[in-house]
């Protein structure tokens, strides 16, 4: 049985958040054009998520797997400003998608998914990132926030 990994969640919750919008459609409290907005953050968090950090890692030749031990300790671009680039972008494709279809109930989804996140699956990465890089990890971690 395959194991699900986070790049499986994100279509899940994906559909979630469309389903919610249009079974629970709770307040529309974003109208049009404002809600266009959206369109920018989903976007700017697909461009983080599913092409810069991807190209950079394979550059780099190091993993993007948080279950495997990375080889390299990538600090430019993005990683300036937050420790997870990737989640980062999901959670803003996800803010964005809620902007666009505008209720409340959407919103839901990315506040789960930036709890499960920041609970279950950066402190596996932390804690090998630790384990490679020592000093220097910890060191970025007091300069670069987890989020942003």
């Amino acid at each position: 049985m395959k194991k699900t990994t986070v790049p499986d969640l994100f279509w899940i919750f994906i559909i979630a958040e469309i389903i919610l919008h249009y079974l629970l459609p709770i307040n529309k409290i974003i109208l049009y054009p404002y809600n266009l907005f959206g369109i920018i953050l989903i976007l700017f968090g697909l461009y983080l998520n599913w092409v810069w950090v991807p190209i950079r890692f394979r550059e780099e030749k190091t993993t993007i797997d948080p279950n495997v031990m990375p080889t390299k300790f990538i600090l430019d671009g993005p990683f300036k400003f937050t420790r997870n680039p990737t989640y980062f972008g999901m959670a803003l494709t996800f803010i964005g998608l809620a902007v666009l279809l505008g209720s409340i109930s959407p919103f839901i989804i990315p506040i789960i998914f930036i709890i499960l996140t920041d609970r279950m699956v950066i402190p596996i990465e932390e804690k090998n990132l630790e384990k490679r890089f020592g000093r220097k990890y910890l060191d970025y971690k007091k300069k670069v926030r987890r989020w942003i």
